[in-house]
């Protein structure tokens, strides 16, 4: 429908913006206070764990802007992503085909739906790709944000994978990074993530053999080895599939 394609302009062309305006001033704040933001980090880490370790989950995510946590499921158990990242550079591929080729990335897309239906978490599940990108899921999504603690296949964890296939469901475009990857690379990706966090969720994940991946419902984009253009390869993705969930009833906030 053309309104549908009038939002999806609109919306990327509001991200293009955010993204300019973070990079233009992100970068002068990050260079007149990088000893202060440092110090002030670790504060907050440190003060983090304490709330994490006492308990208080909520607390926690609200304590950390930078996570950009919205309350659109659970983060139970989850630690945010207190980092700011890298303010990203301006786009340079605007097209997720050829940004992908440049990068080595591969698309697999269009990909056979295996499922929607909620189930406990003691319930069998086998999905067909890593990372997943659809199939039976825990009935509770997990909340839109940036997390340090890895969303794995363990089902002993009270938030795991099957809850991430589940706010794929609702539309949300989700970055996976290999937890070895270097600092500065998955600052690089956060910066993509803080510029426009809306429907986005972000985490480590120790289960794929790849330095980087995007999801999204029935949709996935692999990159064996990190390159710079992947932050292309990831705007691209997300401007393709942010909102294209089968279920959409959780709102993707615009803020």
């Amino acid at each position: 429908m053309s309104s549908r394609r009038e939002e999806k302009e609109r919306l990327r062309q509001q991200r293009l913006a955010a993204e300019r305006a973070a990079a233009s001033t992100g970068r002068r704040r990050i260079m007149a206070g990088y000893a202060v933001a440092g110090a002030l980090a670790l504060a907050v880490l440190v003060g983090l764990v304490v709330v994490i370790t006492s308990g208080g989950g909520t607390a926690a995510a609200d304590a950390c802007s930078n996570a950009h946590i919205q309350n659109t499921g659970s983060f139970a158990g989850m630690q945010p992503d207190c980092r700011q990242g890298t303010p990203p550079p301006a786009l340079q591929i605007a097209d997720l085909q050829i940004s992908a080729e440049k990068a080595g990335c591969q698309l697999r897309l269009d990909l056979p739906n295996e499922g929607n239906t909620h189930v406990p978490n003691s319930t069998p599940v086998h999905y067909r790709t890593v990372p997943p990108t659809s199939g039976n899921h825990n009935p509770v999504p997990l909340s839109d944000g940036a997390y340090l603690t890895p969303v794995t296949s363990d089902t002993s964890k009270q938030t795991n994978i099957r809850n991430e296939v589940h706010a794929m469901e609702h539309g949300r475009v989700e970055i996976h990074y290999k937890p070895s990857l270097p600092q500065n690379e998955q600052l690089a990706l956060k910066g993509v993530f803080d510029a426009a966090p809306d429907g986005m969720l972000m985490y480590p994940d120790p289960d794929m053999p790849y330095d980087v991946a995007f999801t999204a419902w029935t949709n996935l984009a692999v990159c064996p080895h990190y390159s710079p253009v992947d932050l292309d390869v990831l705007r691209n993705f997300r401007d393709t599939y942010l909102g294209n969930g089968p279920e959409q009833q959780v709102p993707i906030h615009l803020g």
